[in-house]
């Protein structure tokens, strides 16, 4: 096992011995902060309204994709769906996670940050730190978000360009196909990456004073130099939690009985608490993983910023 992946579990183990040990504040953010949040993120795709509004865009994306050239197989039309899936929930939940998945964030690491410094966790303490920093924090997650959106229009644009060009030049479908494809791939890499410098980047506005947006951003490349790799393992392992709760959601409560009628409406509430419980361990890795780039010993760091 590479030695990214073996940095990567550890601080998924640390993370572990974090929520075992101090569980108190952490279950909090969990119970009445994230899980809120979860709830609109898989209830909102369901909605009649959002659903209406996904399909229009879905087939807006696959005519796109016809008029670029690119053949509609299943697996274009599979993506332009998630992608307007994405899109919507993301732009209606938008409200949620500025007003409540925020604060949660700043929480966890603020709580992290205690944990390391040997401090008890004080709401107040933790109440006055947002109240000072809660309009850089707002501006902080606005730009993420805007960086993270322009990065789904500039791959938009370029799938589309690709395909054009090549089907303009007489290329056949199938080349067309492997090319969108390629594009899929160098993007989600790009991605990969761009989310993991805003998770760092996140987590020093919270834990670092003096900086503005543009240096907040600089810091976190400075910090992640040499650890990319361990970052991209943990956003691997969020994905993939991720997916997978919204998967079973979508497989498990939105069609609301089995072939003999009995209801699974009651796996919902325990779907939602998987989802919060993984987006909670996300936000952990993420501030353990900060004090990991900052030092191979995160234990000997006081709480800054207070």
């Amino acid at each position: 096992m590479s030695t990214a992946s073996m940095n990567a579990l550890e601080i998924l183990r640390e993370t572990a011995r974090i929520l075992r040990n101090h569980s108190g504040s952490f279950l909090t953010a969990l119970f009445l902060i994230i899980s809120p949040v979860s709830v609109a993120l898989l209830l909102l795709p369901n909605s009649i309204f959002t659903r209406n509004l996904t399909v229009a865009l879905s087939r807006r994306f696959m005519l796109l994709s016809s008029t670029s050239g690119l053949p509609l197989t299943h697996f274009i039309r599979q993506l332009c769906s998630y992608i307007a899936s994405k899109i919507i929930s993301s732009t209606y939940s938008f409200p949620f996670s500025l007003a409540l998945f925020l604060f949660a964030k700043t929480l966890v690491s603020y709580s992290v940050a205690c944990v390391y410094a040997g401090k008890q966790i004080f709401y107040s303490d933790f109440l006055t730190v947002v109240r000072n920093r809660w309009g850089r924090l707002v501006a902080m997650y606005v730009c993420i978000c805007g960086l993270l959106v322009s990065c789904l229009v500039c791959f938009i644009l370029l799938l589309i360009s690709v395909c054009a060009a090549l089907a303009a030049m007489g290329y056949s479908p199938e080349v067309l196909l492997y090319s969108g494809l390629f594009v899929v791939l160098a993007f989600s890499i790009a991605y990969a990456h761009i989310t993991v410098l805003c998770n760092l980047a996140g987590v020093v506005s919270v834990l670092e004073e003096g900086f503005g947006l543009i240096n907040v951003f600089y810091r976190s490349v400075v910090l992640i130099r040499g650890q990319m790799q361990t970052g991209l393992f943990i956003f691997l392992v969020s994905i993939v939690g991720l997916s997978f709760v919204e998967w079973l959601f979508e497989h498990r409560v939105k069609t609301l009985s089995y072939g003999d009628g009995s209801s699974r409406i009651w796996e919902g509430p325990l779907l939602v608490l998987m989802h919060s419980f993984v987006v909670l361990v996300d936000c952990m890795m993420s501030a353990v993983f900060y004090f990991t780039c900052r030092s191979p010993s995160p234990s000997t760091f006081e709480l800054v910023g207070n």
